[in-house]
């Protein structure tokens, strides 16, 4: 006889699991890939003719459940009713139903006459009472094959699945080898079944699964065509699917696991919600959402709770979930579950749980979902006025507190004042701000008992070495302080602070949601697959006699920048960014697209907005260009802001770029990260990026909209390879190779000493007058004048050397003090030291080494720019883990400027980038910027900040720079503007120059 392929025999096979006899309570998941754990079976079979189609439920399961768990509450019904109370009792929670949708009776019961009735039990926080564990154990499942659903035809459902006589949960099944999918079920659902239906009404169930062998999709309303299914689906490989299954089909984890009793009560207390959905300023938009987890924000959860519950506080998580994996959500379940969390012996495992988090909207989210889940509000608290606000919401006992990164800092005084407090630390992206400094101060905040015994140590008169060992300490893993770091694009040092050590040395996140997954699952889009790179190719001429001679590699890099603000560069730009809009996008999405143009500094951005406003109205375009940047910006006399040239208000830009009209943004170093627009089809690139920069740039496009298909990016500054390299660490699982040596640590203290600038007796007179608590700057400022005075001695390839190694030191110490608990009381000096006298050595830097009167001398001979690259970019399958940080000597760039003559310098240019070129070839730009490795404030923004709150302050400088050069010599300024030979000149060279030269040592955080 052959085998039986029909729906029939898979609906046998799920039913036969799930009526299968239950084998016990379940333990928590803990496989990374799989909800495993949760046993299967002990379900209830029913008939179709047991199920009411006019109520929507099966009555004999509701009515077993009340009597069996509140045979008072029935009697008191029973007394009023008699022989009608069952009829009046079903009645009443169909009309419940009817009004507030199954999640919320579930969660609050019914009250019918002065009886009010549970209609679920969730399994009890703790084991100390047996009476509720029965109750938990009560509950009634119940599958039902071919469920007759409707009361007007006999149309009928593969399953249906009920708890308490309540329908949940129901399925369509396929059998590809019927020639059917998961997809036949998905339009099953769209064109065969009624949302009109009183089952399919929203919130009546709680999710509906699209179920083939191969993959499942779920959804939570019914809307007819316009319904819209989420995969539900493990993953494999990387990508998007499920994994083979040696026992049954790739699917059948939904009902072994994930339809286990355990799982679906877990699911219902902590996981589902409906909720407001809220607009970009938070604001209700008086749509209410159904929300059921994915699997893999399901997973996530449930494995760092068990982790949580098991190693209790001290821990550190890294979650690397791409955009559009909801981390949201993610974020707002797991704070809930974390703060009502008790260990195996019913004692709460945290206190108090911190959102660190930059968006405003999560705090209104997570506020909505804990309602959800608790019936006692006020358990949230959004802190915005610092350290009284954070000391207010502890006093008044919140569980959950919401910071921003910016407000973080200041609560630090309230926490120190909860001592023996235990703290879950969940981080929104895992930003540079937390590691390195920040990352050291917040562990200071949160670690009372270490500052408690530095407080004893500090009333006594312990020696100078005890002191140090005590700040150690602070410094150091703390016992009371668990961190979850969610991110999409973790660095070298985000894996090394947060992430699991393996085995072989390396480091990996612990949860994985990847990049290649989200865009096989159709959550984002790929960014790489139109992508084209222009290279430009421009001639400078030399317009003087004389043949002066320049640094060659500062000179190149100045004369790049010349020519990259140019006027005729911003136009050329503007001309090919406009017809390429209005002839290959603008009719995309339904003839919404919308276009961003990344710059590489605001004054940039303020010429791009005047070229594109001055282009746009000349050639009669129907299009209106918004800019994007922050602070004031004066060019030829005139000075912009945001406000000025978009005619409102900054905060209101995001908003009025919605409207059809307005179809370009310029921005310069803002809506680079965080900024979730749908319509954004292309991206015109200005501005060199590379690692993780490059891939939270590019993914401003990769936001999905029903009529979104693809994106497109024309790069004017990167090479294609260099954006492929950039993106593949993060494609599918991003490890690092290795730790970082702390050995690494020792070489530079040797190095450091064998320069003979700092002295033993330094670093003990400094340690002794930092630590004793009594010490005056006078006296700090005494000991390191000495240093700096042998540092005046020395050469100047030996002055580059100091300052490197002090500055590697500094940096390395400062991240590898949170990964390795180093107690070293030799090393703790020379670092309290090395900080403010690498301060005091930069200071003392000429801010400008290069002949600023060489533009002078220089004109634009041609220009043209050229097609490089088109097409996609396919990234590799397979993980290429981030290489280790390494730390080099810092010699390699102490060398003596190459010195060349100036026409030697332009021929170079000329090679690099043709000539010859017809004068009708207009200028393009590569990148604009000076050299500001003078400036301390750039020097200290680029050791503290984040990479892109870094630019911001390199931008800010170099402007000044400019307006410097201005003031000071105005003719020569006149000089290189005449005629519009010469654009307007800001002294800010490349960027990621600038890193490397100040930080060749350090690998990105």
């Amino acid at each position: 006889m052959p085998v039986d392929t029909s729906e029939k025999d898979l609906e046998a096979a799920i039913e036969s699991v799930l009526v299968s006899e239950a084998k016990g309570t379940s333990a928590e998941p803990d496989a990374p890939y799989d909800v495993g754990g949760y046993t299967p079976g002990g379900y209830r079979k029913r008939s179709p003719a047991d199920y009411n189609r006019a109520r929507c439920l099966i009555p004999g399961d509701l009515f077993d459940f009340v009597v069996a768990t509140q045979p008072s509450e029935w009697q008191k019904l029973k007394k009023q009713f008699g022989t009608d109370a069952k009829d009046r009792f079903v009645q009443k929670v169909y009309q419940e139903i009817e009004k507030r949708g199954t999640l919320n009776v579930l969660r609050r019961g019914v009250r019918i006459h002065g009886a009010r009735f549970k209609l679920v039990y969730f399994k009890p926080s703790t084991a100390r009472n047996p009476d509720l564990q029965e109750k938990y154990r009560a509950n009634v499942f119940t599958v039902v094959r071919q469920l007759p659903y409707s009361t007007d035809s006999e149309h009928t459902l593969d399953l249906g699945l009920f708890l308490n006589g309540l329908p949940i949960f129901t399925a369509e099944l396929k059998n590809p080898l019927t020639g059917q999918t998961y997809r036949d079920a998905i339009h099953q659902y769209r064109s065969a079944r009624d949302p009109r239906e009183p089952f399919f009404q929203f919130g009546r169930c709680l999710a509906h699964f699209a179920v083939g062998s191969e993959e499942v999709y779920m959804t939570t309303h019914l809307r007819g065509d316009d319904t819209y299914f989420l995969p539900f689906n493990q993953g494999y490989d990387g990508g998007a699917g499920n994994p083979p299954n040696a026992r049954g089909p790739r699917t059948s984890y939904l009902w072994m696991h994930v339809w286990a009793r355990d799982s679906i009560l877990n699911l219902i207390q902590h996981f589902i919600a409906t909720i407001d959905r809220l607009d970009d300023d938070g604001t209700p938009t008086g749509e209410k959402i159904l929300i059921f987890p994915r699997y893999h924000q399901m997973r996530s959860v449930r494995r760092l709770v068990a982790d949580a519950r098991t190693n209790g506080a001290g821990q550190r998580y890294l979650i690397q979930h791409s955009a559009g994996s909801g981390k949201s959500i993610s974020i707002a379940v797991l704070a809930h579950q974390l703060a009502f969390l008790n260990d195996a012996d019913d004692q709460s495992v945290f206190d108090t749980v911190i959102v660190v988090t930059d968006r405003r909207v999560l705090d209104k989210q997570i506020a909505q979902v804990i309602l959800q889940f608790e019936q006692e509000r006020g358990v949230v608290a959004d802190v915005k006025e610092g350290a009284s606000g954070l000391g207010k919401a502890l006093k008044e006992g919140k569980r959950i507190v919401i910071v921003t990164l910016q407000t973080f800092p200041h609560v630090a005084e309230a926490i120190r004042k909860r001592r023996g407090h235990r703290f879950a630390v969940i981080i929104d992206e895992a930003h540079s701000s937390q590691t390195g400094e920040y990352r050291k101060h917040l562990n200071d905040t949160l670690s009372a008992p270490s500052l408690e015994a530095a407080e004893a140590q500090d009333a006594t008169d312990s020696d100078l070495e005890d002191k140090i060992a005590a700040e150690i300490q602070k410094r150091g893993h703390q016992p009371n302080v668990s961190n979850f770091a969610f991110t999409a694009t973790p660095k070298s040092k985000t894996l090394e602070l947060f992430g699991d050590k393996q085995p072989d040395g390396s480091y990996a996140p612990f949860d994985l949601y990847s990049m290649r997954q989200a865009i096989d699952e159709g959550f984002i889009l790929d960014v790489l697959q139109n992508y084209t790179t222009y290279t430009d190719y421009w001639n400078l001429l030399k317009q003087i006699d004389e043949d002066p001679a320049y640094d060659s590699k500062k000179a190149s890099r100045l004369l790049q920048s010349f020519v990259s603000r140019h006027e005729h560069t911003i136009g050329k730009k503007t001309e090919i960014m406009v017809q390429h809009f209005a002839e290959k996008v603008a009719h995309r999405i339904g003839g919404q697209a919308k276009a961003m143009i990344v710059t590489r500094s605001r004054l940039h951005a303020v010429r791009f907005k005047v070229a594109f406003d001055r282009y746009l109205q000349e050639e009669g375009y129907p299009y209106k260009a918004l800019v994007a940047f922050s602070g004031t910006v004066e060019d030829k006399g005139i000075e912009h802001t945001e406000r000025s040239m978009n005619g409102f208000s900054e905060s209101q830009t995001r908003h009025v770029f919605d409207r059809d009209a307005y179809r370009f943004l310029i921005v310069a170093n803002k809506y680079q990260t965080g900024f979730d627009q749908p319509l954004l089809h292309t991206m015109y690139v200005d501005k060199k990026l590379g690692g993780v920069n490059a891939v939270q740039t590019l993914s401003r496009l990769n936001r999905t909209h029903p009529q979104k298909n693809e994106t497109m990016v024309l790069d004017f500054a990167n090479e294609a390879e260099a954006i492929r390299e950039a993106f593949q660490p993060y494609y599918e699982r991003t490890t690092l190779q290795e730790g970082t040596d702390p050995g690494l640590l020792y070489d530079l203290e040797h190095q450091i000493r064998e320069h003979g600038i700092v002295t033993d007796r330094d670093l003990d007179d400094f340690a002794g007058i930092w630590f004793s608590g009594t010490g005056t700057q006078k006296q700090l400022h005494s000991v390191l004048d000495r240093c700096v005075d042998r540092y005046e001695h020395a050469t100047e390839e030996e002055q580059y050397d100091v300052r490197q190694h002090l500055g590697t030191f500094v940096r390395l110490y400062a991240f590898l003090a949170q990964v390795v608990p180093f107690e070293d009381v030799e090393l703790e000096k020379l670092y309290v030291l090395a900080k403010p006298l690498l301060s005091k050595l930069i200071a003392r830097l000429d801010p400008s080494d290069i002949p600023r009167e060489l533009l002078q001398y220089v004109d634009i001979d041609s220009y043209r720019i050229q097609e490089a690259h088109t097409g996609g970019m396919e990234l590799p399958q397979g993980q290429k883990p981030l290489p280790p940080q390494k730390e080099s000597d810092g010699r390699a760039s102490a060398t003596e400027p190459e010195k060349e003559p100036l026409s030697r310098i332009l021929e170079a240019l000329n090679e690099r980038f043709g000539y010859d070129f017809d004068e009708d070839d207009r200028i393009f730009i590569e990148q604009l910027q000076r050299n500001v490795r003078g400036s301390d404030a750039v020097r200290k923004s680029i050791e503290v900040n984040s990479e892109s709150d870094a630019r911001l302050t390199f931008d800010a400088v170099a402007e000044d720079e400019l307006q410097e050069m201005i003031d000071k010599n105005f003719k020569l300024y006149k000089k290189i503007v005449d005629n519009d030979a010469f654009g307007r000149l800001l002294f800010d060279f490349l960027f990621d120059r600038t890193l490397e030269a100040m930080q060749a040592q350090a690998t990105d955080v």
